[in-house]
C-alpha cells in the first residue's frame, strides 16, 4: 500500500503539483475547497521580494491587474500573504501552451495565426491603455483556454526587478533574448509599449513561419541581428503579412508602428472582432493593502494534511471478505484479532467518530497520520487491551478501516470492537448483501 499523502493548504486553497518556476515565483495548482474551482498559484518569496525592492512595484502592478478583466488576459483573483510568502491567485487556463501548439504541429495557417494575433493585439492594448506592460511575450507566456481562445499570462507580473526611472523608460535588460526589441538589449531605457509590439511582431513571425526570425548561438551576434533587424519572411508569407511583419520589426522605437495603426492594417483587419467584455471598476483592493502592510491578523494559515495511505484495487480484493463489521465474529474462526470494515465518511471524520467512541470506555486516544493507538487505562486480564487502527483510502469518499488487538485480552478485544461497531453503524459501507442481514 502507497505512504500517506501530505497535503498542503494555504487558507482555503487545496495546493497540488507545480506547473510552472521562474526567477522569482513558483506557480503551482490549487483548488478552492469552498467552491471546487481550480485556480494557479503564483508564490513569491517575501524575503526576496524585499532584497530586490520589488515591493512597491509589485503591489502597484497586482493592483492594476485587479481591475483587468479582459477575455484574453489571465485573470488575478486575489492576492494573500503568510509570514513568509506571497501568493497570487490565478485563473487556471486548461488549454496548454501556444508554443506546445508550435512544437507538435509546426507553423500555422495565415487565418488561424491572424485570428491568434488579434488575440493578442486585443490583450495588449488593452493592458497598455492602463499603464501595464508585459516585458516578457513569447509563445510560452500564451496560454489557451478550452475554447481554444488565446489567454496572456503574467501581465504585470513577470519582470517585477524592471524599474522606471527619471526619464521614464524601463532600465532592465530582461526576457528571451530572441523576442526582445533592440532598444531593450542596447541598456539605452526603452518604452514598455513599444518593446512588448517588437514582441508580438516576433511572435507573429513564428506563427506563420514555424521558426524564429533571429536566432543565433553566439549571443553578440544574435543581439547585432536583432539590433539591425536582419531577418528574411519565408516566400509562403503573403504580401499582407510581410509587409505588416516589417512595420512591426522596425529595429527604430520611434517609427516603429502602433497599436492604432496596426488595427487599420488590412491584413491585420481580416475578419477581426473586437473583444466584448464589461470593465470592471469596483475590484475590492483591501487584500492588495494588507498584504503589502505585512499586517500578521491577515495572514493567511499554511497547513500541511496528512492523508490516508491509499489502497488499489487489487489489495482491496484480496480483503474483500473482511470487509463487514460483523466478521470479527465468525464461529469457525474463534475470535479473531484483527478486522477490517470499510466506512463512507471522511477520513477526518473517521477518525474522530473512533476517538468519541474509545473515550467514554477509558481508552487513552493517540494520534498520527490516520494512525490511532488506543490503550485502555483500566488493567484486564491480561494486562492494559491495546488496540491500533490505520485508515486506508479507496475513493475519494470511501475507506477501509483495519482494527487490531496489539496487546491484552481477546476476549476484552472483542467486547471492545463490539461497542465500536454500534457506534459507527451510521457510516459503515455495506454491500446490498449485508445490508438485507440483521445484524
Amino acid at each position: 500500500m502507497s505512504q500517506p499523502k501530505v497535503k498542503r493548504r494555504v487558507g482555503k486553497y487545496e495546493v497540488g503539483r507545480t506547473i510552472g518556476e521562474g526567477t522569482f515565483a513558483k506557480v503551482r495548482y490549487a483548488r478552492n475547497s469552498e467552491t471546487g474551482e481550480a485556480v494557479a498559484l503564483k508564490i513569491l518569496d517575501k524575503e526576496k521580494v524585499l532584497k530586490h525592492k520589488m515591493a512597491e512595484q509589485i503591489r502597484r502592478e497586482i493592483s492594476t491587474m485587479k481591475l483587468i478583466t479582459h477575455p484574453n488576459v489571465v485573470r488575478l483573483y486575489e492576492v494573500l500573504a503568510s509570514k513568509t510568502k506571497i501568493y497570487i491567485v490565478l485563473e487556471f487556463v486548461t488549454g496548454g501552451e501556444l508554443f506546445d501548439k508550435i512544437v507538435n504541429h509546426g507553423r500555422m495557417k495565415e487565418e488561424e495565426a491572424r485570428r491568434y494575433f488579434q488575440q493578442l493585439i486585443n490583450a495588449v492594448d488593452y493592458c497598455h491603455s492602463r499603464g501595464v506592460y508585459h516585458r516578457d511575450l513569447k509563445p510560452e507566456n500564451l496560454l489557451l483556454d478550452a475554447h481554444g481562445n488565446l489567454k496572456v499570462s503574467d501581465f504585470g507580473l513577470s519582470a517585477f526587478s524592471q524599474q522606471v526611472r527619471d526619464d521614464g523608460l524601463l532600465h532592465t535588460a530582461c526576457g528571451t533574448p530572441n523576442y526582445a526589441a533592440p532598444e531593450v538589449l542596447n541598456d539605452q531605457g526603452y518604452d514598455g509599449a513599444t518593446a512588448d509590439l517588437w514582441s508580438c511582431g516576433v511572435i507573429l513571425f513564428v506563427l506563420l513561419a514555424g521558426y524564429l526570425p533571429f536566432d543565433d548561438s553566439n549571443l553578440m551576434t544574435l543581439y547585432k541581428k536583432i539590433s539591425a533587424a536582419e531577418f528574411n519572411c519565408p516566400p509562403w508569407l503573403s504580401s499582407g503579412a510581410k509587409k505588416l511583419i516589417s512595420r512591426i520589426l522596425d529595429p527604430n522605437p520611434m517609427t516603429r508602428i502602433t497599436i492604432p495603426e496596426i488595427l487599420e492594417d488590412v491584413w491585420f483587419k481580416k475578419g477581426y472582432k473586437p473583444a466584448v467584455f464589461e470593465e470592471k471598476e469596483d475590484a475590492n483592493l483591501d487584500d492588495v493593502e494588507a498584504v503589502f502592510k505585512d499586517s500578521e491578523e491577515h495572514h493567511v494559515t499554511e497547513k500541511k494534511e496528512v492523508q490516508p495511505a491509499s489502497m488499489n484495487a487489487f489489495e482491496l480484493i484480496s480483503m474483500s471478505k473482511a470487509l463487514d463489521l460483523g466478521n470479527l465474529f465468525e464461529e469457525e474462526a474463534g475470535f479473531k484479532r484483527e478486522t477490517r470494515f470499510a466506512a463512507k465518511c471522511p477520513a477526518n471524520e473517521l477518525v474522530n467518530k473512533i476517538e468519541e467512541a474509545a473515550k467514554p470506555l477509558g481508552f487513552d486516544v493517540q494520534k498520527k497520520n490516520y494512525k490511532m493507538r488506543l490503550e485502555n487505562l483500566k488493567v484486564g486480564r491480561k494486562g492494559n487491551l491495546k488496540v491500533a487502527t490505520e485508515i486506508f483510502q479507496v475513493a475519494p469518499s470511501l475507506h477501509m478501516v483495519e482494527v487490531r488487538k496489539a496487546k491484552g485480552d481477546t476476549l476484552e478485544f472483542h467486547k471492545f470492537y463490539k461497542n465500536l461497531s454500534t457506534s459507527l453503524t451510521d457510516v459503515v459501507w455495506k454491500t446490498d448483501e449485508s445490508s438485507g442481514e440483521s445484524k
